[in-house]
């Protein structure tokens, strides 16, 4: 069952280059505005229990297609069917008077997103407790700082169990314990059948958090499907955006300049002699590449990731101060030699060859799933989880 259904949804805003313009539009009917499609012809629906990522570069329409949902703004066309409440954290403070206290917003807010004044009597202590934000909660908001607000904002949208939360960013504002709290407060609302829209920055957090994810890309939907699918798509388009000569090409799971070729990759242990390595033993990554023009300076990375597709380890020869360079034709086999100290299970290796440190500053060639590997049994002392740290344990008796 669906929890909401977006059809056709287009968002359209008129243009001008000076303010005069409208009023010459208006009185003598002559067109002064350019069309700008905010969202175009965007479809989707979202399932009951569902979570649901979106991304896109900045401009891509993200913060508009969220407002339309919220009921913020009105499309310019589409439709949008709702089932149930909707509660969304967008703009830091929207909702809230900052001349009034915490307590009184609670209210205030509560009431705007559809809670009744009884409904907020019962919850208002859990409420308080949950934002951590007791001995301010009678200080007027506008003492708060940023995190403070951001707290108070989830801690309302939380207990007013909506059906369909919307967050976007919210988590990004306040410390390392909230954001954790939060996240682990998202978890428990999906368990309870809620709905969920999450936009963030934080690739790893989707991944972790999404069934699903839309890709948006100048108003319009590009790519929708499993998260490591969709942000895959999403790093090339960061690609291309740097990319000034207009020359990154994209293929199956593999895009860039291709100024490089990767010509194989090797994934072994020293002693398993195997693809199949045991958790501890050390490991060795070799990548052939080829150029196929002249490079200077460039850099090789390689990033890990488990069967969610998240991200386990990454580094790369800029950080280690060496630089690849090759002429036109000429080879090169670059290896990373190291323990392989993570948990048991399957993993896949992504390859990049860039400049400098990131790839999107200019990407040569980035390989998604370049290689798999199998950590299988483990060295060593016993462990749990996906790395191992090797502690030394000491025991005092007194």
């Amino acid at each position: 069952m669906n929890a909401l259904e977006v059809n056709n949804l287009t968002k359209i805003y008129k243009l001008y280059k000076k303010p005069s313009h409208r009023l010459i539009e208006i009185f003598f009917k002559k067109k002064m505005h350019k069309k700008f499609y905010a969202n175009k012809n965007i479809t989707f629906n979202l399932k009951r229990g569902e979570t649901l990522g979106i991304i896109g570069l900045n401009g891509a329409g993200k913060s508009t297609l969220l407002k339309q949902i919220a009921g913020i703004i009105s499309p310019s066309s589409g439709e949008i069917k709702k089932y149930g409440r909707i509660t969304a954290l967008l703009e830091l403070g929207t909702g809230f008077n900052f001349e009034l206290s915490g307590r009184e917003n609670i209210y205030l807010n509560g009431m705007l997103i559809g809670m009744s004044k009884s409904e907020i009597d019962k919850k208002v202590d859990a409420i308080i407790n949950f934002s951590e934000l007791n001995e301010f909660i009678e200080e007027p908001l506008k003492n708060y700082s940023s995190g403070m607000i951001m707290r108070l904002a989830f801690s309302i949208a939380i207990f007013s169990e909506p059906d369909i939360l919307i967050v976007d960013e919210a988590l990004s504002v306040g410390d390392a314990h909230f954001s954790a709290k939060s996240f682990d407060a998202i978890k428990k609302l999906k368990e309870k059948a809620s709905s969920i829209i999450f936009v963030s920055h934080d690739l790893n957090a989707l991944k972790i958090l999404c069934d699903r994810v839309i890709l948006l890309n100048k108003g319009e939907i590009v790519q929708q499907g499993e998260p490591e699918d969709v942000i895959n798509r999403y790093n090339y388009y960061i690609a291309k955006m740097n990319d000034k000569e207009g020359i990154i090409i994209e293929s199956d799971k593999e895009f860039g300049s291709m100024d490089v070729e990767i010509t194989g990759i090797n994934i072994y242990g020293k002693e398993s002699k195997s693809s199949v390595i045991s958790s501890g033993e050390e490991g060795i990554i070799e990548i052939g590449i080829k150029a196929n023009r002249n490079i200077e300076n460039k850099t090789v990375g390689i990033l890990i990731r488990d069967k969610f597709g998240q991200d386990i380890f990454g580094t790369n020869t800029f950080y280690y101060n060496k630089p690849l360079s090759l002429k036109k034709d000429e080879k090169a086999l670059v290896s990373f030699s190291m323990p392989f100290n993570i948990g048991i299970g399957n993993y896949t290796l992504t390859v990049a060859v860039h400049s400098d440190e990131r790839h999107n500053n200019e990407c040569l060639i980035w390989k998604d799933k370049a290689a798999e590997f199998e950590i299988a049994g483990i060295k060593g002392e016993m462990f749990t989880g996906i790395c191992k740290l090797s502690p030394s344990i000491e025991i005092k008796t007194f």
